[in-house]
């Protein structure tokens, strides 16, 4: 239809006099790479410019759109990332395709087959392995959103909802998550529980008590050796214990009627609690509440064996160890002093040893462990071993948080680190393990809780430990 040729040739993206001549195999490979930074440029080159100018204007709405986020991001927008990962895997992922396909097809326009046949296959080999090279951060960054994906729904896999309001029965403003709280309480536990390990221990327990105001933020910590626990009025575990935690000895010096044997104790007897299982967390958040005077709101509850394998997954850890460290259960082992690298069996060994070590100092070799742990995890190796770990860390971590609170629970963290942090170790000879003077740590508590939500006062942003607790890092070791 020779009338119909003048309007199909309005319609094609290059015009017969716009075709140019084939560049050579130096200028099809930069072309071609200058399309990977400037979408369209080759097309442009040619004589495809509608499509080329589309290209461009297209990539050029990206970048603005893409600084304007990143100008006004913050962290309530990294919250709320939090609930997009699955469409953030799926747009890199097609973005990865796109970058790849146009990298391809800037390739063809620029119209190899003009070269001689050596030529062609070496500048298809090139434009081929770039194309590969593009997309490939892509498919990592996806890879990478996936994973998190699923270790934020393993781990905050509790039924999602906001706090309870603080007056029972009262309406909670649409605007405040928090349920009419100034601060939030979050019981920080660690355990030992393993496929070779009978019941679990809770270790080390502290408490995150969080002003959402200001981010200012007290840690409270409780050894786990104290006895007589008392357990709030009216609970299952009062009615069992009205006098406080007491159980016989199962073997001379040996008892489990401390504080770190409740979650256990709770878990093992569920006709205490009607039957219901599963109560140890729930029990343990109450009694620790209870101790302090304080409303528990969440607990995390972190497998401190697991973090041997972390440690594994980063290469190790540096630990200048300040004395010989005895370990094993005929005291077979031993983690020489000195500055070394150790293995994260080494290092969890090193933090739990008992050997000639009282409980006190296995918790300030904890908290060594922990800070190097921190200090060391460069994010190189994060990002070079992400998979592995993030595999690790959903088997390690339990928590009651749900999922639908790391939106407000995430610029809270940005705020309490920016925060001023003051800390109290219920521990000798602030308190007595063996007969603790539980209206005393309240009111410890009490204070502590006041004079971190009081208006800040010129002064470092870490304060000092209440005196008669450990410091942060204390004897042992020192990280490297």
């Amino acid at each position: 239809m020779p009338f119909a040729r003048p309007i199909f040739d309005r319609f094609r993206d290059r015009e017969p006099e716009q075709a140019r001549e084939p560049v050579g195999a130096a200028a099809l490979i930069g072309w071609t790479a200058l399309s990977v930074v400037l979408p369209g440029a080759a097309h442009i080159r040619s004589g495809w410019k509608r499509t080329g100018y589309a290209l461009l204007g297209a990539y050029a709405v990206l970048l603005a759109v893409m600084g304007a986020v990143a100008v006004n991001a913050d962290a309530h927008l990294a919250g709320r990332a939090l609930n997009w990962l699955g469409l953030i895997t799926v747009v890199t992922a097609a973005a990865g395709v796109a970058w790849f396909a146009l990298v391809i097809h800037s390739f063809v326009v620029l119209r190899p087959q003009g070269l001689p046949r050596t030529a062609q296959v070496l500048t298809g080999l090139v434009a081929g392995t770039l194309s590969v090279a593009v997309a490939l951060p892509f498919a990592l960054a996806a890879q990478f959103v996936a994973e998190s994906e699923r270790t934020i729904d393993k781990v905050f896999a509790a039924p999602a909802g906001p706090l309870a309001p603080v007056v029972p029965g009262g309406r909670l403003a649409a605007s405040d998550p928090w349920g009419g709280r100034d601060r939030v309480n979050v019981l920080l536990l660690g355990g030992d529980w393993g496929n070779d390990r009978t019941g679990m221990r809770t270790d080390s327990l502290n408490v995150a008590s969080v002003d959402v105001r200001t981010g200012n933020t007290v840690l409270l910590g409780l050894p786990r050796n104290l006895e007589h626990v008392p357990f709030p009025p009216g609970s299952p575990m009062a009615r069992r214990f009205p006098t406080g935690f007491t159980l016989p000895e199962y073997r001379p010096g040996w008892r489990d009627d401390l504080l770190f044997g409740v979650w256990q104790y709770a878990e093992d007897h569920p006709e205490i609690f009607g039957g219901r299982r599963h109560m140890g967390a729930e029990t343990l958040k109450e009694t620790v509440g209870y101790i302090l005077g304080i409303r528990i709101d969440w607990y995390t509850l972190v497998n401190i064996w697991g973090f041997a394998k972390i440690i594994d997954a980063l290469g190790g850890l540096v630990l200048t160890v300040d004395n010989d460290i005895v370990y094993g259960k005929y005291n077979e082992g031993l983690i020489p002093a000195g500055t070394r690298r150790l293995s994260g069996a080494d290092a969890l060994w090193f933090a739990r040893s008992r050997t000639n070590s009282d409980d006190f100092t296995r918790m300030r070799r904890q908290r060594c462990v922990f800070s190097a742990l921190l200090d060391q995890a460069d994010p190189a190796t994060v990002l070079s071993r992400f998979t592995r770990i993030a595999t690790e860390a959903r088997k390690m971590f339990h928590t009651d948080i749900p999922r639908s609170m790391l939106e407000d629970l995430v610029p809270l963290a940005v705020k309490a680190k920016n925060a001023r942090v003051t800390s109290v170790q219920f521990m000798p000879p602030l308190i007595s393990t063996s007969a603790p003077d539980w209206e005393q740590i309240r009111f410890l508590t009490a204070k502590a809780i006041q004079n971190s939500s009081a208006p800040r006062r010129r002064g470092p942003k870490h304060a000092p430990v209440t005196p008669g607790a450990p410091s942060p890092i204390g004897e042992g070791c020192s990280a490297v």
